[in-house]
């Protein structure tokens, strides 16, 4: 990450602290009041020219600052629409053509080991595009970072289809994972007892499971409950991923029981697994940087070491593409979705003709309302289903053929984890029954196997897979 601490002077380090404090008091309160207005510089020429005034470097490191600070506010008060064209700006301060051209001559030119390795410097320094000192010059003023990273999140929505805003976001991308290295990154336990701008940032940053009340907040930071976030040291009060668990005893198998607030504590202490059941990634800008696998594997070690007694850690996780797969696959008609027993079960439950296809016959049950509710239409559906997504899981994939398709079933699979058990039942929400027909998946992270899975999934695409998953394939 690049240095963000102004050097000492050779007046003295209490001299030089006091003029660091002093500029650093100038650079705020510039960034708080420009922030607090709404710029109304929006011409293309103007924001032209303050990116240019950035780049000269005139006045010194304080005036650097004090112009950035500026562009930056600028662009926060830029309407959605305005911002794309801000960008646009931004992402043509490129690279010289003219001096690429010239530094790929010498290089090609050069003779000698030692002419060629300060060539390739050369080389190196004229394909850096002045767009990313620019980018680098936020990270000095309050709140830079996370300018960068929301800068990050619209690029992310504009940029699809436009190789210029394309290439500005990949060179942002290229900053945010060096800054954003997990060496960087602090591990906190978040509780109760937490600041409560934090813990309506938790409320509002859940996606997987809602919270619905501070009730429901509090019932998930109890005693026999455990969330930890990944913190950035430039980024202190906004997490960036986090994870929620729940201490139990044996594996969960439905998360309206896990969250239940009528529900009695457990004593952490006779606890024997940890179960995570959610995982949130916070910031949208830090899209495709790795901090999952790393937070759970801190996270199994925090706990092991805090309760001797647990000896298994898993997940109870939806499977958020199993009915999109399924709706997919009776599009095409596909003969080996249903076996004729379980057509015939189907056909029954549904109350139609023999003529009707197995396919049909799910599709017609499926359509009904209250399909999970009815014994007998669960009885004839759940050994189809479950069976089914345990095919999705473990035996289809996409474009990659080593990739799981379903993509939380990649990401546990990436980090070593076991495809261990299926649940009926496991979600009965709107969402869960929307998503994956109700059902949820246990993923078991094994400390003594974890890289051996990794290995063998992100090596040869193999999806490790308890004995009983392998026995619902079978069937």
């Amino acid at each position: 990450m690049p240095d963000l601490i102004v050097a000492p002077s050779a007046a003295g380090p209490e001299a030089a602290e006091g003029l660091v404090d002093r500029a650093l008091r100038r650079v705020t309160g510039l960034w708080r009041d420009m922030a607090e207005r709404v710029a109304g510089r929006t011409e293309p020429e103007d924001i032209a020219a303050q990116m240019r005034a950035c780049l000269t470097g005139k006045g010194g490191e304080v005036s650097a600052r004090a112009r950035a600070a500026q562009l930056a506010a600028d662009y926060r008060g830029l309407k959605p629409e305005e911002r794309r064209a801000f960008l646009k700006i931004l992402a043509h301060f490129d690279a010289d053509p003219a001096a690429v051209e010239k530094a790929v001559t010498a290089w090609q030119n050069a003779a000698e080991p030692a002419d060629r390795a300060a060539a390739k410097v050369a080389l190196r320094r004229a394909l850096e595009p002045p767009r990313l000192k620019l980018l680098t010059q936020f990270t000095a003023i309050p709140d830079g970072v996370k300018l960068l990273v929301d800068l990050r999140d619209d690029l992310l929505r504009l940029a699809e289809g436009d190789p210029m805003l394309s290439a500005l976001e990949a060179d942002l991308r290229g900053l945010l994972a060096s800054w954003f290295d997990v060496g960087f990154l602090e591990l906190r336990r978040i509780d109760w007892n937490s600041p409560a701008s934090l813990l309506e940032k938790l409320i509002r940053y859940e996606a997987v499971h809602r919270i619905e009340s501070w009730d429901d907040l509090k019932n998930r930071l109890d005693s026999d409950r455990r969330c930890y976030a990944f913190f950035h040291p430039r980024m202190p009060d906004e997490p960036l991923i986090f994870v929620e668990i729940a201490l139990v005893q044996g594996l969960a198998a439905s998360v309206q029981a896990l969250l239940d607030p009528d529900a009695a504590p457990l004593d952490p202490a006779s606890a024997d697994t940890a179960i995570f059941y959610s995982i949130n990634n916070c910031q949208r800008g830090l899209d495709g940087i790795a901090f999952g696998n790393f937070l759970i594997k801190r996270v199994v070690e925090v706990l092991g070491a805090e309760f001797r007694e647990i000896k298994s850690f898993a997940t109870l996780s939806p499977i958020p593409g199993f009915c999109r797969w399924l709706s997919a696959r009776e599009e095409a008609a596909d003969a080996t979705l249903v076996s004729p027993e379980e057509a015939k079960a189907l056909r029954e439950a549904a109350g139609a003709s023999g003529e009707t296809s197995g396919l049909a016959a799910l599709a017609l049950l499926l359509a009904r309302k209250d399909w999970m509710s009815n014994p007998a239409t669960a009885k004839a559906m759940e050994p189809v289903l479950t069976r089914l997504v345990a095919r999705y899981l473990v035996t289809e994939a996409g474009r990659n053929p080593k990739r799981a398709l379903d993509p939380v079933a990649h990401f546990h699979l990436s980090n070593g984890a076991r495809v261990e058990r299926i649940n009926w039942r496991g979600d009965v929400s709107g969402k869960g029954l929307r998503e994956s027909c109700g059902l949820m998946v246990n993923y078991l992270y094994d400390p003594k196997a974890i890289e051996e899975n990794h290995e063998a999934y992100a090596g040869e695409g193999k999806r490790a897979t308890s004995p009983a998953v392998r026995k619902l394939l079978k069937g």
